[in-house]
């Protein structure tokens, strides 16, 4: 016996979810009142306008934390080396450009001036000098000159002079030789024959006589030779001297050029002592350290009494003037952005938004910068977002009380579109 089955067509319908009992209720609920159908149509298309604008004004900038306020900090230091007489200012004080922060011990200086000043003196009077030789040397050296010539032609005549007086002195002594040996021959024959008695006793004495003196004036005639080479050899020795007194005449240029050339030597040091009186000078000025910039002034390390070295640093000077934001957005955020794009800084300090444009983007990553780069040639790669340093300048006259510092944290908002 089978049991009776449910007819399905007499079954009663299942209900309907109470998600389509809510639908159908709404509908409902909107057909019976106009008035709320309007209401959410509007607040329908106010949810649509307002979504799109927010989208609009967001997808047009871009934003990051990190970032702070930088700027050019200039180490001050002594230009020369000295003891500290007075600190002229104290830290964390305003200074304009000229303001004097340390003064030097200056006496050293001071006497290195007053030597270099005497050894120009000293350059300048060598000039004068030098100068004042020209003119003497060219004139004597040209009078010389002249005069050597004249001298030399003068010897020479002097010994044409001796050579023809020693010719005559040796004919001289020839004619008294010759006529010595005839009164010797003569004598010779008379004596025999006087010895036969056939010439006089007083024709003989007048032979002797004769001899003697033809011997007498041979040597004469070989004295006056012997004078007459003496006085050619004096001639020719003035010749000889005549003719190196003309060569020494005939160097008057190089002379010239000499004295020229000294005259230029004692220009140089001139220059010398005027470059050393202006170093010097220099030296003295160093002695008072000025401030080179506006700014503020930080890290006093000087104490009057202490000796400093050239180059020590002595305050760090802040640039106020000229301060400006680096904030290191991701890679990912560059893709619109460029120099000359407005831009938003709120500092975190005072609360405050000031305006800025970006001036420029960094060309390498800050990680590239860093003193130990990453390296990811070898091992388990994860791959980092980097971030790219971009300067951004603040719009002037924001700031006239100088409150922004260096170092403080802000958020930009640079605006692509």
């Amino acid at each position: 016996m089978t049991a009776d089955r449910p007819n399905p067509e007499t079954l009663p319908a299942p209900e309907a979810a109470p998600t389509g009992r809510r639908a159908s209720g709404v509908l409902e609920f909107l057909r019976r009142r106009p008035r709320a159908r309007r209401a959410l149509i509007i607040l329908a298309i106010v949810v649509v306008v307002a979504a799109g604008l927010f989208w609009f004004l967001e997808h047009g900038k871009v934003s990051t934390d990190d970032a702070q306020i930088d700027g050019h900090i200039l180490p001050v230091a002594a230009r020369v080396g000295g003891s500290v007489l007075s600190v002229e200012v104290e830290e964390n004080r305003w200074v304009d450009p000229g303001t004097v922060l340390v003064r030097l011990d200056p006496t050293d200086y001071e006497v290195a001036l007053k030597r270099a000043e005497a050894d120009k003196a000293v350059a300048a009077a060598a000039l004068t000098g030098a100068r004042s030789g020209v003119p003497i040397t060219s004139a004597s050296s040209g009078g010389k000159l002249t005069s050597a010539q004249a001298e030399v032609r003068r010897a020479k005549s002097a010994a044409a002079a001796a050579e023809a007086q020693l010719a005559a002195a040796r004919a001289r002594l020839r004619e008294a030789q010759a006529n010595a040996e005839k009164a010797t021959r003569d004598r010779e024959r008379l004596q025999q024959l006087v010895t036969k008695d056939e010439v006089s006793k007083q024709q003989f004495d007048a032979a002797v006589a004769a001899a003697t003196a033809a011997e007498a004036s041979v040597e004469a005639a070989q004295a006056g030779v012997h004078q007459a080479e003496q006085a050619r050899h004096q001639a020719e020795d003035g010749v000889a001297q005549a003719e190196a007194d003309l060569r020494a005449a005939q160097t008057a240029p190089q002379q010239v050029k000499v004295t020229k050339a000294q005259v230029s030597a004692a220009e140089a040091r001139l220059q010398q002592a005027d470059a050393a009186i202006q170093q010097a000078r220099l030296a003295l000025e160093y002695t008072v350290v000025k401030a080179t910039i506006a700014g503020i002034v930080s890290k006093r390390s000087v104490e009057p009494g202490q000796v400093v070295q050239a180059g020590q640093p002595l305050f760090a000077l802040v640039d106020m003037e000229n301060i400006y934001v680096t904030a290191n957005f991701k890679e990912t955020k560059l893709e619109n952005m460029e120099p000359g794009q407005r831009a938003e800084i709120s500092v975190d300090a005072y609360g405050s938004t000031l305006k800025g444009h970006v001036d420029s983007i960094g060309p390498a990553t800050g990680s590239r910068f860093s003193l130990l780069p990453a390296q990811n040639a070898s091992g388990n790669f994860v791959k980092v977002v980097q971030r790219v340093p971009v300067k951004i300048v603040f719009e002037p006259g924001q700031d006239p009380d100088h409150k922004l510092r260096p170092g403080l944290s802000v958020v930009p908002t640079v605006y692509t579109r």
